[in-house]
């Protein structure tokens, strides 16, 4: 890292409120970093496609955001190619030896350390996307990302201030120090960043369309320094993933109908609330009235409640999605809302988490909602040395309840806080790609995402300006600042135990980007709580 010149008086607070117009394009990449909408671009321009485009950003996002994401982080996808939906799930499973006896001695799952990683599934997902549905090399599409890596970037204030965060959590897990924390610290903001291990890895990955980090050399050294370290995965866990072309699940909802990836993820949550929503009649009240905020907050309430109790690998689910989609469940889940008190229904609070989102589409009419993550942050804070591979914690996402579907057992797949979304409208045509940032956020801003541009026709770039509340626990609920006080106080008067979160931006709330498709047009938004960016042409 250079540091010469860099000017240490300079402010990075943004303290005035700025006004983004939403950017409308016949192609368009809108992501969570400037620099990874600009590789998408690249490829757009190059005469790729939006699956080229996407692959793109998202490996140059495991360079410029490992805040969030990284070549060992699991990813899920949903395309519409032109002619019809798929869904991908490209989530790793535990290694083999993950019994449940393996954590008797734990009174949670781990969330750090080698004991926290399962088989990291990203790199599968780019692999699929690019030779199932994309026209450019494998190799030409990782340019952008090597280029960062081997050449350097800046970092940026946002990233800074997570980095931060993260060396001080993980700074003493195996690897960490060496690929993140040059000189024993980490960059600030302008610094910029290096990492020749990450390049070579990306190389290695576009050459051999993934062989090399599931059934070859990176492979070995995952396996080796997992051994090393009191770890369990092996080659043979590696060899074993395969990312599933998995289809959707989905929803009615007014006009449209909200696609969502199937269990292992969070999405179904996001359809039952909207189902319950629907059965409640909301929009009868404006957009942003206490009592359209109240039925969005009990109905994600309830939603949450039957997620953390059903949802795990779908092998395992002992209840079937579609039975917690029927619309005569989700009607009797909306009759125990009670329209002027709020309810606690008693589920679960995961912890925050750290992601990165992404959506392209082209003038072909192909559109993409991609999403990959590490978990919380930096994940693990496991990095495999010398190949920048830093790896996901996405075990922390098993229970260890004994019975539970989502207990911890070998070769599963943990119940998943990442979900991109979708929508089509009625009649079949896409509509909209869509995703919300940031652990369990994830699910409760596709509600609000949704119900935004689906439901009253806010605009994308407004949606994702938008102030946003969060389901805390109980009868909790997190406010941005940007609510009404006339709202903050009557949701106080109905029994909300209301927090006003100052400054927490992505790090609470997520980060949005969103595509919706106006005839040949599209109309993009990106989320200003990270360094969201769309572009277009």
């Amino acid at each position: 890292m250079n540091t010469t010149h860099l000017d240490k008086s300079l402010d990075w607070a943004q303290p005035y409120a700025s006004a983004r117009s939403a950017v409308l394009g016949r192609n368009v990449v809108s992501t969570s970093h400037p620099l990874a909408a600009q590789a998408g671009l690249r490829m757009l321009l190059a005469g790729g496609n939006a699956v080229d485009a996407a692959v793109a950003a998202a490996m140059t996002l495991t360079v410029v955001e490992p805040t969030g994401c990284g070549i060992g982080s699991d990813a899920f996808a949903i395309l519409w190619d032109g002619r019809e939906l798929h869904g991908l799930n490209a989530s790793g499973r535990s290694p083999a030896a993950w019994t449940a006896d393996r954590y008797a001695a734990h009174a949670t799952m781990p969330d750090a350390g080698w004991d926290a990683v399962t088989v990291p599934g990203a790199v599968s997902a780019w692999v699929e996307l690019s030779r199932r549905f994309g026209k450019l090399p494998l190799a030409q599409v990782a340019a952008p990302a090597i280029g960062y890596a081997r050449e350097g970037f800046p970092v940026s204030p946002i990233i800074a201030r997570l980095w931060a965060m993260g060396g001080q959590r993980l700074g003493r897990q195996p690897g960490f120090a060496e690929c993140f924390l040059p000189g024993g610290r980490a960059p600030v903001a302008g610094e910029i960043f290096r990492s020749e291990g990450h390049a070579s890895t990306l190389e290695a990955i576009a050459d051999t369309q993934g062989e090399a980090f599931y059934r070859g050399p990176l492979a070995a050294r995952i396996a080796a320094f997992a051994k090393a370290h009191g770890g369990v995965m092996t080659e043979a866990d590696l060899a074993e993933h395969r990312a599933d072309w998995c289809g959707t699940l989905s929803q009615p909802f007014g006009d449209s109908v909200v696609h969502e990836i199937p269990p292992n993820g969070q999405g179904i949550a996001a359809l039952m609330a909207l189902g319950m929503l629907q059965a409640l009649g909301v929009g009868a009240a404006p957009l942003d009235h206490v009592d359209t905020v109240h039925l969005q907050i009990e109905a994600m309430k309830l939603a949450l409640a039957d997620l953390h109790r059903h949802n795990a690998d779908i092998d395992h689910m002992q209840v079937t999605p579609q039975s917690l989609l029927d619309p005569a469940y989700l009607a009797e889940r909306a009759k125990l809302v009670d329209r002027q008190r709020a309810a606690d229904p008693g589920h679960g609070t995961p912890k925050k988490g750290g992601t990165v989102y992404l959506s392209c589409a082209d003038a072909s009419g192909m559109m993409v909602s991609f999403i990959q993550s590490n978990y919380m942050g930096f994940g693990s804070g496991v990095v495999v040395p010398g190949t920048g591979i830093s790896l996901q914690n996405r075990g922390h996402g098993f229970v260890l309840e004994a019975g539970h579907a989502n207990q911890v057992g070998p070769r599963k797949r943990p119940s998943h806080t990442i979900v991109p979304a979708f929508a089509m409208h009625a009649d079949g045509s896409p509509q909209m790609s869509f995703g919300v940032m940031g652990g369990p956020m994830q699910s409760q801003g596709h509600v609000q995402m949704a119900l935004r541009v689906l439901h009253y026709g806010q605009n994308p770039q407004a949606a994702a300006d938008a102030p946003r509340w969060r389901v805390t626990g109980g009868r909790g609920v997190a406010l941005e600042p940007g609510f009404g006080p006339e709202v903050v106080a009557e949701l106080q008067r109905r029994g909300h135990e209301v927090t006003i979160e100052t400054g927490s931006g992505v790090f609470a709330f997520g980060g949005a980007q969103l595509v919706l498709k106006q005839g040949d047009v599209y109309v993009a938004g990106s989320d200003p709580r990270k360094d969201g960016q769309a572009v277009a042409f």
